[in-house]
């Protein structure tokens, strides 16, 4: 069965690719939706008709949760069409005054989980096979008081461009999405929201027109996909600009 697994699947940006990958990937018989809110999922389950439904109530900064995924792969060899790597968490905080629980489960979700859910996954996908990770502007420069989170975001960015190449001999293609802030609980939940002079005077991104658009991007094979003409000149610039000067006006 053609499946999709969606991961951070029960609110924000998650929740508008699933609502949406049927419009890109009408292939897609089955969705695997990932979280640690249960009822969420099971609420989101109701909005795909037609279609067969794993809710998995995973926490994925816990093995336990990586070990339950693999389970249900090898006895379900499924035929996974797309990935959605969207689970993720950012948080406002300086180094050393930061809780270190909150410095290290960034690393633990943004890097380790999708690292661990994408070598899991790939062994079931076929040519034609789409990658979609979620990265951010944050991976274009580091980010004063979120040094961590756009460290962790670079990492996705370069991942999902070296595994771009690994995996082209296969026919599956990775896509890393890099948009600005959106009106999610991401912002609230990472303490953000009224206390960053940048954040406010940043131009928001839309999480419907990103769902969308970053959607098409992955069926069309690009590498990496920038919302706005704005943070796409912000992406240049960082790439010209060295890095000590960049960092200075990368302060959140």
């Amino acid at each position: 069965m053609k499946t999709a697994i969606i991961t951070g699947a029960s609110s924000g940006l998650g929740r508008e690719f699933v609502r949406q990958i049927a419009d890109v990937f009408p292939e897609v018989e089955s969705y695997w939706l990932i979280a640690r809110r249960a009822d969420r999922l099971a609420e989101l389950a109701e909005t795909l008709p037609g279609k067969t439904v794993a809710c998995l109530p995973l926490d994925l900064c816990d093995a336990m949760g990586f070990m339950a995924l693999q389970e249900k792969l090898t006895a379900e060899q499924p035929e996974v069409v797309l990935l959605v790597n969207n689970a993720g968490c950012g948080y406002l905080g300086r180094i050393g005054e930061m809780d270190t629980a909150s410095q290290t489960r960034m690393v633990d979700l943004n890097v380790r989980a999708l690292t661990a859910v994408t070598n899991m996954t790939v062994p079931y996908m076929a040519s034609g096979g789409c990658i979609l990770n979620v990265s951010s502007i944050a991976s274009f420069c580091p980010n004063p008081r979120m040094t961590v989170y756009s460290s962790t975001k670079a990492y996705v960015s370069s991942f999902t461009v070296g595994m771009a190449e690994e995996l082209r001999s296969k026919g599956i293609t990775a896509t890393a999405v890099c948009p600005g802030p959106m009106k999610t609980e991401f912002l609230d939940i990472g303490g953000i929201t009224g206390n960053s002079k940048m954040f406010a005077a940043l131009p928001y991104c839309d999480q419907v027109r990103v769902a969308g658009g970053a959607l098409r991007a992955a069926r069309a094979g690009r590498t990496i996909y920038t919302p706005k003409l704005f943070y796409k000149f912000y992406r240049a610039l960082a790439k010209v600009t060295p890095v000590k000067l960049m960092v200075k006006f990368a302060k959140t």
